[in-house]
């Protein structure tokens, strides 16, 4: 089971695309470790009783920032020998005791790389995050060799109308800073509709995207990266560029993953959460996690969804398959 958790919705850059844009009003949220500590022990029982490896994967905003995260990872590994994984905009990994803590609390990091320097540090309000990026990832890949670490470190592209033309050379130069593996979102238009009609991938984009990348995955993969992508997912990317919807009947809810967002409902996804989402306080037990994938199908059966009708949820889509 994978549990996507967002812990903290403060992020300390300026996104245009992103709902957690430092600049935008509001106010910020911290999940409170105690209530992260108490699911962590129903998640290690759930975990023993069924036998199935559980992956808790913390986002925010940016969760680097969310003062428990290296504790209460430490304690999911040691204590309930859940796997622990985090997204980062990757601004604090220029300190050597937050790359030390990555490679000793967490099973994979995720990086967000959205362009080279000028499109990068333009996009995320973050003049020489480029630079300081590319130096923190390799002296982390670096260091990970040197005490045998095993986290898997990730790249994951914003992809766009600006990025596109790019895209290949910047798998490539990931590959160069020690990446194991790269995926990537479409932009999408739910955070911020104002940001999405100009940069949107257009149907051009996305078939040339799609030509493109079985051949650059067989490039990576002789150098030992994996490019991320099934064919279920591009045709999802292609989709939407279209404008045709791709419905999504029984997605199996809750079956293999579960979201929590900042007001602790636990759903199938993120796009759910307000007609799906349990209360976080309901699930005590093994057995009442264990049930939620009952749970959730009834709710589906007994209402439609709108966004059902055409899904965006990427792990439904096998975003991090590759192609065969």
């Amino acid at each position: 089971m994978i549990v996507l958790w967002r812990v903290t919705d403060r992020c300390n850059l300026a996104c245009s695309f992103c709902a957690y844009d430092r600049r935008l009003p509001g106010p910020r949220t911290d999940a409170d470790g105690d209530v992260v500590r108490a699911f962590a022990a129903v998640l290690g029982a759930y975990r023993r009783a069924s036998g199935e490896p559980v992956l808790l994967s913390w986002i925010g905003g940016e969760p680097l920032l969310w003062r428990p995260v290296f504790a209460l990872s430490s304690l999911l590994t040691e204590s309930h020998g859940i796997r622990v994984s985090a997204t980062t905009n990757g601004t604090t990994l220029h300190l050597p005791e937050v790359r030390r803590q990555v490679l000793a609390s967490f099973s994979e990091l995720t990086v967000s790389v959205d362009g080279f320097a000028p499109l990068h540090d333009s996009l995320r309000g973050w003049r020489g995050g480029w630079r300081r990026l590319k130096s923190a990832l390799i002296t982390l890949a670096a260091e990970r060799q040197a005490v045998g670490s095993a986290c898997r470190l990730r790249a994951n592209i914003v992809l766009m109308h600006d990025n596109l033309p790019d895209f290949a050379r910047l798998c490539e130069e990931l590959a160069d800073w020690g990446f194991d593996e790269i995926t990537f979102n479409q932009l999408g238009g739910r955070d911020r509709p104002e940001f999405f009609p100009e940069h949107r991938l257009t149907p051009h984009d996305t078939r040339a995207l799609t030509a493109l990348v079985p051949e650059l995955r067989a490039r990576l993969l002789a150098r030992g990266v994996r490019l991320c992508a099934s064919p279920a997912y591009l045709q999802r990317i292609e989709a939407s560029a279209e404008g045709q919807a791709l419905a999504v009947p029984d997605c199996g809810p809750g079956e293999r993953f579960l979201f929590i967002d900042e007001a602790y409902r636990v759903a199938p996804c993120h796009f759910t959460a307000a007609e799906l989402g349990v209360p976080l306080a309901q699930i005590r037990s093994a057995h009442d996690l264990a049930g939620l994938a009952v749970r959730f199908a009834r709710a589906r059966a007994a209402r439609t969804l709108r966004v059902c009708a055409d899904c965006p949820s990427t792990q439904v889509f096998s975003k991090f398959a590759s192609l065969p």
